[in-house]
């Protein structure tokens, strides 16, 4: 597919974006934009020194691998909102997230960020599609993500697809944590990302979640403060599956494998339950 690009000369207002979000509530065709969008955008230091301290990040002079999602937030809301795509953004579950660090994100102060979506695909319960996601400096590309996301109530032919894979390698506890009550705030306020199912528990049940739950980004972000000294600054990709949420408040385990190039790891709750699973590798 071939993306008719926009570049936009400032960075989208979130509070419109808002607004359009929570009055488009219907399901309106079943093809997605050719549309993608541009922007350069600057590293605010304060907003990152908070992202940080939410997330768990020590200052090691570098961006956290997962903070480029927070410099594309208003440019993916962006898109997700335009009426050329076809699906409510309230409702959407992220499913899967990919990472690929290219180079080191050292002294990053100003970064060329780049949206679009693409890959519909059926789903047992309705269709998925991939919100990719670039940063690029003056030398090409530092960053570039997938996060899969689902829309349900979409019919699409042909055979749902399924693309979680299993950990192979022995894994063993390397860092517990409280998700508390507040961290969907504290993360909103940072991300930008005021998703009324992180908030509270009151605004969680207006969308059928019987409490608030944690941004499936914060989950990996914290994941991967925690796997710091394990996994490698650059030539790296980093991919997680979704599975169940974290209900806030919580405490999870994380179990990981060893330290080395290839990695798997899983985020657990109380009485085994799932939250997260994900592997790392070099990049090819």
């Amino acid at each position: 597919m071939t993306i008719d690009w926009q570049t936009l000369d400032r960075e989208p207002g979130l509070s419109a974006l808002y607004v359009h979000a929570a009055t488009r509530r219907k399901i309106t065709g079943t093809t997605l934009p050719d549309k993608g969008l541009r922007c350069w955008v600057d590293v605010d230091q304060q907003r990152l020194a908070a992202y940080r301290k939410v997330c768990g990040f020590a200052d090691d002079g570098l961006l956290p691998p997962t903070y480029p999602h927070i410099l594309a937030f208003a440019l993916q809301m962006q898109l997700l909102t335009a009426k050329e795509f076809p699906f409510p953004l309230l409702g959407l579950i992220h499913l899967s997230n990919r990472i690929r660090v290219l180079r080191p994100m050292g002294a990053v102060s100003r970064a060329r960020v780049s949206v679009q979506v693409q890959n519909l695909q059926a789903h047992a319960k309705g269709a998925t599609f991939d919100l990719i996601t670039t940063l690029d400096d003056q030398l090409g590309t530092l960053w570039e993500a997938e996060s899969r996301m689902l829309c349900r109530g979409v019919k699409l032919e042909g055979e749902p697809v399924e693309n979680e894979v299993a950990a192979t390698l022995e894994l063993i506890e390397v860092a517990h944590w409280k998700a508390p009550a507040d961290i969907g705030r504290q993360y909103a306020k940072v991300s930008g990302d005021y998703n009324p199912i992180h908030l509270s528990a009151a605004s969680a049940k207006l969308f059928g979640f019987p409490t608030a739950i944690a941004h499936g980004l914060w989950n990996k972000a914290r994941t991967l403060a925690a796997l710091a000294e394990q996994l490698p600054t650059a030539n790296v990709e980093i991919a997680v599956q979704f599975h169940k949420p974290v209900r806030l408040p919580s405490e999870v385990t994380l179990l990981a494998s060893a330290a080395a190039s290839s990695g798997d790891l899983r985020l657990m709750g109380a009485g085994e339950l799932e939250h997260m699973t994900g592997h790392w590798q070099p990049l090819t």
